[in-house]
């Protein structure tokens, strides 16, 4: 009889420290540190629309078309392009490592290829409703020279955030994406594409694999807008690799982290944690830009995720430039390029005023996401877009 008791209660205590075991592990398991690609259910899309980041063939043939038969509004919009096209040198030479900093601590290297980032974009642009083949040549030679020359980041100092290589790729990332997408696929009249070779577009792909597998995978859950930036990469790269896999992680970590960074009522910490009118909005931009690319795709439910989250987020925004949060918005505080793309879907009073106060819309001051969203987004009226 003891010897059946001591026999119960040994199992019983192996069974226990099991389930302990069992639930210790998991809790870890479901806690990691980096974003990698592991995807938590099957992937929705398995082909992609191209060009299919932030634009179109039918948009792009649309706002090519207005501008150049002389519509005011489009072409007023569209000098942005023109004028930040024609303050900058195409560069001739590249870096193989890419120096960062933190909390704005910059190089030369994260200098020019955040600027470079956004240059490829506006020259894809221009080619696009010119037809002038010499801006698609100088695009090429970005995305070319990046491509080839890039091999790691580096840290600029000791006390630089050891992960902030991976924020300066989800930043620069989506934006020669967009450019690439254009060069690869847009066709000039329908008959005419950029000339970007088959080996030069396997090298971008391979650029693309490097920073994603070694830079923006390691982005820490921050539950800000690094999370946001790593998720709208995520999908953009994944559209030009037309991997659904890649996609679909990035499309999961924007509806992980919209709810976290976004409350239920619109309010965003981050603007009152930062006391700053930017942080927040790289926030909104990355899920504007990632809902964006998912309506390309053919689905719109970034737009409408949990009651239509963004759009209160955007509420907020307006609510913030009254001065009514921390005081540190004004009238003339930077408005973000992608309240044109949100008020493109939303079309609401408070994203109507905000895109109003600095229309047309170019970019942001520190480049990290790709702009000229009046001349490309608004009052464009296409299918699938």
């Amino acid at each position: 009889m003891k010897r059946n008791i001591l026999y119960v209660s040994t199992m019983s205590f192996i069974l226990v420290l099991s389930a302990v075991l069992y639930v210790s592990c998991s809790k870890q398991a479901a806690s990691p540190k980096t974003q990698g690609d592991q995807v938590s259910r099957p992937a929705a899309i398995t082909s992609f629309v191209h060009p299919g980041v932030i634009n179109t063939t039918a948009s792009l043939d649309y706002i090519g078309g207005q501008a150049n038969s002389g519509n005011t509004d489009r072409l007023n919009a569209y000098q942005k392009v023109l004028d930040f096209v024609n303050s900058q040198s195409v560069p001739t030479s590249f870096y193989s490592t890419v120096v960062v900093g933190s909390n704005g601590d910059s190089s030369p290297s994260k200098d020019q290829i955040r600027r470079d980032a956004v240059l490829a974009y506006a020259l894809a642009l221009r080619w696009a409703k010119t037809g002038t083949a010499t801006y698609a040549q100088q695009c090429i030679q970005i995305l070319n020279g990046w491509a080839y020359t890039f091999q790691n980041y580096a840290l600029k100092s000791s006390t630089t955030n050891q992960y902030q290589p991976s924020l300066e790729a989800s930043w620069t990332t989506p934006s020669f994406v967009a450019a690439a997408e254009i060069m690869r696929y847009y066709k000039i009249n329908g008959a005419t594409g950029s000339g970007w070779s088959q080996t030069d577009i396997n090298q971008f792909n391979n650029y693309l694999n490097n920073v994603k597998n070694n830079y923006i995978n390691n982005t820490p859950v921050y539950n800000n807008n690094w999370n946001a930036s790593m998720g709208y990469a995520k999908m953009a790269i994944g559209v030009f690799l037309n991997s659904a896999t890649v996609y679909q992680n990035g499309y999961d970590a924007i509806t992980q982290y919209m709810p976290i960074i976004i409350g239920s009522n619109g309010y965003i910490n981050e603007m009152c944690d930062r006391n700053d009118c930017v942080h927040y909005q790289y926030s909104l931009t990355a899920f504007a830009y990632a809902a964006e690319i998912a309506t390309i795709q053919g689905d719109n439910s970034l737009w409408t995720y949990n009651s239509s989250l963004l759009s209160k987020g955007y509420d907020f925004m307006r609510t913030a430039y009254t001065g009514a949060y921390c005081g540190v918005c004004s009238t003339s505080s930077p408005v973000f390029p992608g309240t044109e793309v949100a008020n493109h879907h939303y079309n609401t009073a408070n994203l109507n005023y905000l895109r109003g106060l600095q229309d047309p819309l170019g970019l942001t001051a520190d480049k990290t996401f790709l702009g000229f969203t009046t001349y490309t987004h608004y009052n464009v009226s296409v299918s699938g877009f």
